[in-house]
């Protein structure tokens, strides 16, 4: 079978295309045939050897998949074969099929394709996380979210909607605020035009926003920390800008801010019902339509290098995707 391999640390160009042993099904695992795999920007990270986790070399990136149960294990209940199936593995979905965990897997509601379910456990399961479990966002609360065109931003904007937030999108460009308003968000800010602090300042009539959701980091996250309200709750997602802002704790203490890490990845390893949870609150919103993840582009498994040099390079609204 193909399968996307990194044999040494580098740039996407330097992944290579391989056959390698198909894999079979242990006890207490699923065999699937991935029809779809979704790339995020830790891949990158993941590649180039600078991400928390470190895999033995050769393995191939992706985490995020969805398709159909080929055989299963001794001693797999609730799973059966031609289920059709999401699944999260930290790495390695980037090739034609995959053995998992039974236990990881999550089935997929009737009326959702493959190509949409591949990207929800990550963006949607960190961002559910992050707004109730750590920042229990509240009805008729201002939340901004930085980045928002992007995959994680974009789950924040339609999330927080759902959740009764007033959503103000801020992202790097006119075309990115205004594709956010596309997908529910009630405010924009450029903040490549515009100072951020002032902007949410002034689209809450002086008072700051209740709730900051960063994925990026960089410049605008101490911007956006000034631009909340008292007793406001910052939430550190991510640094997708490659830097690790130092915010100031005077204004922290002086302000009663709460600044909050959000840890999905080990926090469903602590708390696997609440992870399962929350993936039933989002996959019964995709089924009731009031979730519709956007999938920038699909592409071959082919030209995956072409597709994380498009998430590095900051030019992907919403998922992008890998069809083995």
């Amino acid at each position: 079978m193909k399968a996307l391999l990194c044999t040494h640390y580098g740039p996407p160009d330097e992944l290579s295309l391989a056959d390698i042993a198909e894999p079979s099904a242990g006890a207490g695992q699923a065999v699937v045939h991935v029809k779809a795999a979704a790339l995020n920007f830790f891949d990158m990270l993941i590649i180039a050897g600078k991400y928390q986790h470190k895999p033995p070399f050769p393995f191939s990136p992706a985490a995020e998949f969805a398709g159909v149960v080929e055989s299963v294990g001794a001693g797999v209940t609730g799973v059966n074969v031609g289920d059709n199936v999401i699944g999260n593995i930290g790495w390695g979905a980037a090739r034609e099929k995959v053995a998992v965990e039974a236990s990881q897997l999550v089935a997929m509601p009737a009326g959702l394709d493959f190509d949409h379910a591949a990207g929800v456990t990550i963006t949607y399961g960190t961002t559910l996380h992050a707004l109730k479990d750590r920042a229990k966002l509240k009805p008729g609360e201002a939340l901004a979210v930085l980045g928002a065109a992007g995959g994680t931003g974009l789950s924040a904007v339609e999330i927080g909607k759902l959740m009764g937030a007033r959503v103000i999108a801020c992202a790097s460009s006119d075309d990115k605020v205004a594709f956010t308003r596309e997908h529910g968000a009630d405010d924009g800010v450029n903040y490549a035009t515009s100072d951020l602090k002032d902007a949410l300042r002034q689209l809450t009539g002086g008072k700051g926003v209740d709730v900051v959701y960063d994925p990026i980091g960089g410049a605008q996250s101490e911007a956006a920390l000034r631009g909340m309200d008292w007793g406001g709750r910052f939430l550190i997602i991510g640094f997708a800008a490659g830097d690790m802002p130092k915010l100031p704790l005077n204004l922290i203490l002086l302000r009663s801010y709460d600044v909050l890490g959000v840890y999905w990845g080990a926090w469903i390893e602590r708390d696997r019902e609440g992870q399962r949870a929350n993936m039933r609150q989002i996959l019964n919103w995709c089924a009731e339509g009031k979730l519709s993840p956007h999938v920038q582009a699909v592409y071959p498994l082919e030209q995956a290098a072409a597709a994380l040099k498009a998430i590095a390079a900051r030019q992907v609204m919403g998922k992008v995707i890998l069809r083995p």
